[in-house]
Parts: C-alpha cells; sequence; structure tokens
C-alpha cells in the first residue's frame, strides 16, 4: 500500500469497484494512483447479499430513466469485463392481490411504456400461461388477481459483478487493499479532504470518495457533514440447496 494516491476510494463493493474501473477506463487515470479500501473482503457487503434481481420497471421517471440505462450496462457487462456473469433473462413479475394494488400495477405500466421500458399489465389467464407453477385459485388468502410483468427482468451472479469489476481493475494496476478500516478522514486548513487514516497508517489522497452503502454516515460524520440518511434493512430468507420449481422472478405486493 502506497502513502498517496490520486483517488482513494472507501468501499470493496460493486459500485466502489466500478468507479475504480471506469476512472480508469472511461476518464483515463491511471490505476497505479487508485486505491480500494476495503474492511473486509471485496463483496462482503450488500454487494454480495442481496437477491440479484436487476430490472427498469420502477415507478419514478427518475428511478426508470437510472435503471434502463443500467439494464444496457448489465447486458453488455460480461463481454466487457471478460466475467461471465451468469445473467439470465427470466422475466419479472409483480403479483398484485387487491384491486388498489391493481391500480398501483397499472400506474407503473403505463409510467413505464410512456419512457419506452418494456412491461405490461396482465391477468389471470396470462399469468397462468407464463407461470404455471402459480396457485392461481380464487380460494386461497391472497388470490392473484394481476401482474406487473415485465419480460426484461433478469438475474446474475453478484459475487461476479465484485470479482469481475475487481479483476479487470487489479490487471490494470489498480489497488485493491482489503482489511483497510478508515478511521477517519484528513482535511486542510479550507476544509478540503486529502487523505484518510486507517488501521495500517494514513494515506494521502487528491480525492477521497465514499462508496459504502449503509455506512455511509459513519464516513459523512468523519468528514464533518451531516447527512439524512437513515438505513433500513431488506431482509430476504435463504433456503437450502433445493431443485429449481420456479422459472421466472416472481414478487408479491
Amino acid at each position: 500500500m502506497k502513502k498517496s494516491y490520486d483517488v482513494v476510494i472507501i468501499g470493496g463493493g460493486a459500485h466502489g469497484l466500478g468507479t475504480a474501473y471506469y476512472l480508469v477506463k472511461n476518464h483515463g487515470l491511471k490505476a497505479e494512483n487508485i486505491a480500494v479500501l476495503e474492511m473486509n473482503y471485496i463483496g462482503a457487503g450488500g454487494s454480495g447479499r442481496n437477491t440479484t434481481i436487476v430490472r427498469s420497471n420502477y415507478r419514478t421517471p427518475e428511478g426508470i430513466r437510472f435503471y434502463e440505462r443500467s439494464m444496457e450496462l448489465w447486458r453488455g457487462l460480461s463481454a466487457d469485463l471478460d466475467f461471465n456473469m451468469m445473467m439470465s433473462n427470466l422475466g419479472h413479475f409483480t403479483l398484485a392481490h387487491t384491486d388498489s394494488s391493481v391500480r398501483v400495477q397499472r400506474e407503473r405500466a403505463e409510467t413505464n411504456k410512456l419512457l419506452g421500458v418494456d412491461s405490461r399489465l396482465i391477468f389471470r389467464d396470462e399469468i397462468a400461461e407464463l407461470c404455471p407453477e402459480l396457485n392461481m385459485s380464487m380460494d386461497i388468502p391472497y388470490p392473484i388477481e394481476a401482474a406487473l410483468y415485465h419480460p426484461p427482468g433478469s438475474v446474475l451472479r453478484h459475487d461476479a459483478v465484485v470479482w469481475g469489476y475487481g479483476s479487470q481493475f487489479s490487471m490494470r494496476g489498480g489497488h485493491i487493499h482489503q482489511g483497510i478500516k478508515v478511521t477517519g478522514i484528513r482535511k486542510d486548513g479550507s476544509g478540503k479532504c486529502i487523505g484518510v487514516d486507517t488501521n495500517q497508517g494514513p494515506i494521502d489522497a487528491g480525492v477521497v470518495m465514499s462508496a459504502v452503502a449503509g455506512w455511509t454516515t459513519q464516513v459523512t460524520d468523519m468528514a464533518g457533514i451531516r447527512t439524512p440518511i437513515t438505513n433500513h434493512p431488506l431482509q430476504a430468507f435463504v433456503t437450502e440447496p433445493v431443485k429449481p420449481l420456479l422459472h421466472k422472478i416472481i414478487v408479491s405486493a
């Protein structure tokens, strides 16, 4: 680990490693002058613990445009990084069980179509045809009335994303330091960030970037900046390995 870098990125997940990679690829920075600092191991946080779903059928115009561009990047990422993302285009269903939920999904579908996203509201017959594994009985507590269907919805391997970005950045000469915890943000007299303190000593930096997701407030507090962010855990049950029984992405609204 060098004593000084042009850019220090805090956080070794997909955002931190992706930022490092694109700074080199798209913006001409020298990889050897960029360091990614990860307090655990790369992908130890949210990048390695998620439901692996990628989609663009969001509700707000801003979110839709952002994630539609993201889908374009996802589709070309295996070739770009020369690393198999194991992306599977399965189709994404958001099930609606009440009249109010159907109205919400119809609104989302219209907003999606207006912005060019392949997404539509479908009803019971088409749901049963596309996903015969679902119980379409009306004699159950939450019968399925409709669904927002998003054919481009896909899954991919989140750990492959981390390792793909990390390997390409490293092969270009970039520095990835695991087990390095940032303990402070160093500033000059004018308040500009000039480096970080770590459990392995200080590092000077021209630019300090934060890509730590749920730990953002801890980093900004070190810099003397209050950020109005509250963390809410999004949890998922993980079962023992079972034979696949659903071949679509199913979300219940």
